[in-house]
């Protein structure tokens, strides 16, 4: 089974090389290169093509913020999991916006960070607790200031079931064999559910999910 490829991109060289020896521990995963800036984040990633890149949001000559967007631009099958000390939501929203599939705290690097890479790598999108909490909450006050969920009523049972299965972070294949079709016509899918709901990128599904109670079931 191949490793998941992960590209490093942090301005401090003494949290690279505690980053790369915590990967290096895994069987599953390599990393692939490193970056000491946004702007070589960006030109490594469209040489290397790895699965996920851990960046760091503050970094001389492009931050991570904007990195993470030309990343998603350039190169849409490569997931960014963003590695901060903040945990502010001033922070957090606009790195999804951004388009980052993750939020990994630097203070739990040694418990999440290796759970948050297997996650993003699939297709998924992983928040620490708190940050899960914001979304929710920013998203239940933007219905109570007018929004609403009616867009989900025109989703069909199998858009349903694709939404339920994408929020949980299974890849396009895994989808395709739990629903007997293929990752091509689950990829149809998905691209026709962001369109309806009006969403633009895996975290915004995921809070979607959560805010319905889609995944109640499931926890």
């Amino acid at each position: 089974m191949p490793k998941i490829r992960v590209l490093l991109a942090d301005d401090h060289p003494v949290v690279r090389v505690g980053l790369k020896a915590l990967i290096g521990l895994e069987h599953d995963m390599e990393v692939v290169g490193e970056a000491a800036n946004g702007v070589e984040a960006v030109e490594l990633t469209r040489r290397l093509a790895p699965d996920v890149v851990v960046m760091d949001i503050s970094m001389p000559e492009m931050d991570g913020m904007e990195a993470t967007r030309r990343i998603r631009d350039c190169c849409p099958d490569v997931h960014v999991l963003i590695l901060t000390v903040h945990a502010q939501e001033r922070y957090l929203f606009p790195v999804l916006r951004a388009g980052a599939s993750g939020y990994v705290l630097k203070s739990t690097v040694d418990t999440q960070l290796i759970d948050a890479i297997r996650t993003v790598a699939q297709g998924g999108a992983f928040l620490y607790p708190e940050a899960a909490r914001m979304l929710l909450e920013d998203y239940v006050q933007r219905l109570a200031n007018g929004g609403n969920l009616d867009a989900y009523e025109t989703l069909s049972e199998r858009e349903r079931e694709v939404l339920k299965l994408c929020a949980l972070g299974h890849t396009a294949s895994q989808i395709g064999e739990q629903l007997s079709i293929s990752p091509k016509t689950v990829e149809t899918y998905r691209t026709r559910i962001m369109q309806k709901l009006g969403l633009h990128s895996r975290a915004e599904l995921v809070k979607y999910a959560l805010a319905r109670g889609l995944l109640t079931e499931y926890t």
